[in-house]
């Protein structure tokens, strides 16, 4: 029972890091969705240690098991779609080979440059 209830606390916690950056984005009118704005937020809370890892993986973890299902709702819409790709799909190919690129060649450099520094403090076997 104890554990349910920290998960249920540790998945609010992160509903409120989310609303509260849904709700800066809307009073702020930024121009990024709420939810990169949350992930930035989280991020810094973290790195910050103002919020520790401790505090959160009851909650993401359940969340992550399961992040697949997150997935649907978009490929549902993609569906709708269908005629936009089909004639201009060959436009959309290009940049999404290119972004595909640079993202596994950034998560690999900096996955290098983290090792690097791990392995110089003593910290990587």
């Amino acid at each position: 029972m104890q554990n349910l209830l920290k998960t249920m606390g540790q998945i609010c916690l992160l509903w409120l890091i989310y609303y509260v950056s849904t709700w800066t984005v809307d009073f702020f009118h930024l121009p990024l969705p709420g939810s990169v704005l949350g992930m930035l937020l989280l991020f810094l809370l973290l790195s910050g240690g103002i919020i520790k890892e401790q505090w959160l993986s009851l909650g993401a973890n359940p969340l992550l098991k399961h992040l697949s299902f997150f997935f649907i709702p978009i490929a549902v819409g993609l569906m709708e779609w269908g005629e936009l790709f089909t004639q201009k799909g060959h436009l959309l190919f290009l940049p999404l080979v290119l972004s595909a690129i640079v993202a596994l060649l950034t998560t690999g450099v900096v996955v290098q440059l983290l090792t690097k520094s791990l392995e110089k403090r003593g910290g990587a076997n």
